[in-house]
């Protein structure tokens, strides 16, 4: 069955809202958990390289690029992980692979964070597919935004909008643009801020300046409408 969303609303206009009002540096990215090759919008290109899911999200973002790729296509083992391309190797699982890299204090420190680290289940993802939004040949599963903590600001304001509340955002330095912005939001249903990883930042052109935000595909409209309206409003700077 075709994987698609119900609700239907221009993506492309919802691209030119964000990119305007926020002045973003490059496109918010669309991005898809895809379940099953028919899923796959016929004549969609197949990336040829191995790397990082977040270099494929700078791919999209900044080159306009669009595509897929499948788990041979993924270098980073914890981000194909979080995206349920592979089951968790042993090294992440124990917590060796993050105490040699020096970012815990013991094993237990590295294994209490990857436990707790949103994944989606493995082995249930055929592919990930990537997209400037104002372009996407796709439904997203949800949208990326990268830029810098002034405008995370108004996009925060604009999902309390409505209904108020608070944010809680949920991160631990570790796997940002994969489980942070993507997994999680996948999960939730709910926005999630982000402030990057050493992985991100080191190879996906992720500023110093800039965070990272996803966006599960069906707020995209709320959001969208409130953004105007909490960038002019009288207490706005």
């Amino acid at each position: 069955m075709q994987d698609t969303i119900r609700t239907r609303f221009d993506y492309a206009e919802a691209s030119n809202v964000l990119k305007k009002t926020l002045n973003l540096d490059g496109s918010p990215v669309a991005f898809k958990i895809c379940k099953s090759a028919e899923d796959i919008p016929a004549g969609m290109t197949h990336i040829t390289e191995t790397i990082r899911h977040c270099q494929m999200v700078d791919m999209a973002r900044k080159k306009g690029m669009i595509f897929y790729s499948t788990v041979e296509n993924h270098a980073c083992m914890g981000g194909s992980w979080a995206l349920g391309l592979r089951e968790l190797t042993q090294s992440l699982k124990t917590g060796e692979f993050y105490y040699k890299l020096g970012k815990f204090d013991s094993w237990p420190a590295c294994k209490r964070t990857i436990d707790r680290v949103p994944h989606v289940e493995s082995l249930t993802t055929h592919a990930t597919l990537y997209a400037p939004l104002e372009t996407t040949p796709f439904d997203p599963t949800l949208v990326l935004i990268i830029t810098k903590p002034k405008s995370m600001l108004k996009l925060a304001q604009s999902c309390l909008y409505r209904l108020g509340g608070r944010i809680n955002s949920n991160f631990s330095g570790i796997q940002s643009v994969c489980s942070d912005a993507c997994a999680q939001v996948y999960l939730s249903g709910t926005p999630n801020f982000s402030l990057g990883c050493d992985g991100s930042r080191k190879y996906s052109g992720i500023e110093e300046s800039e965070m990272v935000m996803g966006i599960p595909i069906e707020m995209v409209p709320e959001i969208v409408s409130s953004l105007s309206i909490v960038v002019g409003a009288a207490g706005s700077s």
